[in-house]
């Protein structure tokens, strides 16, 4: 086993588990502390942004890799990269979303020598499957603040694949053709979002040619097409930011979502290796990267 796949294994174990507010609190905090330390030992500034929700207090984690000398004036725009760490009732959440957790674990482990020429943060969401409240307080701080973004990488279920025909079913009203087997990479994005559809899209040609991928752009904020505004990207459409959600397309592959089963056996390693491949070679692209 390569170190990387073991060290993805590693990160997984570690962060599988029911993660809720109110039936696992404690796992919640856990997982919240555990991303904190891994991006501090990769190098990267980390930070806690909390809010309030039904009078108690929750946090997304931040790790952020600004250059020297960077403002908010000075006209780079920050990529964001993002996943939310709570789960569902009863759930282990290997799938969702543990799996794009360790996507973020490893980009910040890979650029961990790198000097990029703009800013990136990784951003761990709370309580995505609460309505998308860390994600919503987030995208609306960094409006009041006037903070523009070159664009947001949500990653929602990126670790479920099947090569059977048949195992890829479409949400309703999709306007392009699904294959019917479940083996690629949805990157969902809105008209405003092209662009970073056409970057992820890229990207994955270039560092991991076996991933397919499949692109797709809705109209406006995605409000005739309910199941892809379903994860963090739609805080960032409802704010006008440009945001795309990388998925394995959950509950419409994958049988374990939100059950029990959802556990680390039950993922495709090399199918997550591909994503992180991708997300990688998508920030090299979007913010530069100059080796130290």
């Amino acid at each position: 086993m390569s170190s990387r796949r073991t060290r993805i294994t590693r990160h997984l174990h570690a962060l599988v588990g029911e993660r809720h507010p109110d039936t696992a609190p404690e796992a919640l905090t856990n997982c919240a502390r555990y991303l904190e330390q891994q991006f501090t030992q990769h190098g990267w500034t980390t930070k806690k942004q909390p809010f309030q929700a039904w009078g108690k207090t929750y946090r997304n984690i931040l790790a952020i890799r600004n250059p020297p000398g960077w403002a908010i004036k000075s006209g780079l725009a920050p990529i964001v990269i993002g996943a939310h760490y709570d789960t569902v009732v009863d759930s282990p959440g290997a799938d969702d979303n543990a799996s794009s957790l360790a996507v973020l674990l490893e980009v910040a482990c890979r650029f961990k020598r790198s000097a990029l020429r703009c800013p990136v943060w990784l951003v761990a969401f709370c309580l995505e499957e609460q309505g998308l409240l860390g994600s919503s307080v987030f995208a609306a701080r960094l409006k009041e603040a006037g903070q523009p973004i070159g664009g947001a990488i949500i990653l929602e279920c990126v670790g479920y694949a099947s090569d059977q025909d048949g195992s890829q079913q479409s949400p309703a009203g999709i306007p392009i053709a699904v294959p019917s087997t479940g083996n690629f990479l949805a990157i969902i994005g809105n008209d405003e979002s092209r662009g970073l559809i056409a970057a992820v899209e890229d990207a994955a040609v270039r560092s991991a040619p076996r991933l397919k991928t499949l692109g797709l752009a809705v109209p406006g904020r995605g409000e005739r097409l309910p199941d892809v505004r379903r994860s963090d990207h739609a805080a960032f459409w409802d704010a006008g930011y440009p945001a795309v959600m990388l998925t394995d397309t959950a509950n419409f592959r994958n049988p374990h979502y939100h059950q029990r089963s959802d556990t680390v056996e039950t993922l495709d390693l090399m199918f997550l290796e591909g994503v992180i491949d991708t997300v990688v070679a998508s920030v090299e692209a979007l913010a530069g990267r100059n080796r130290r």
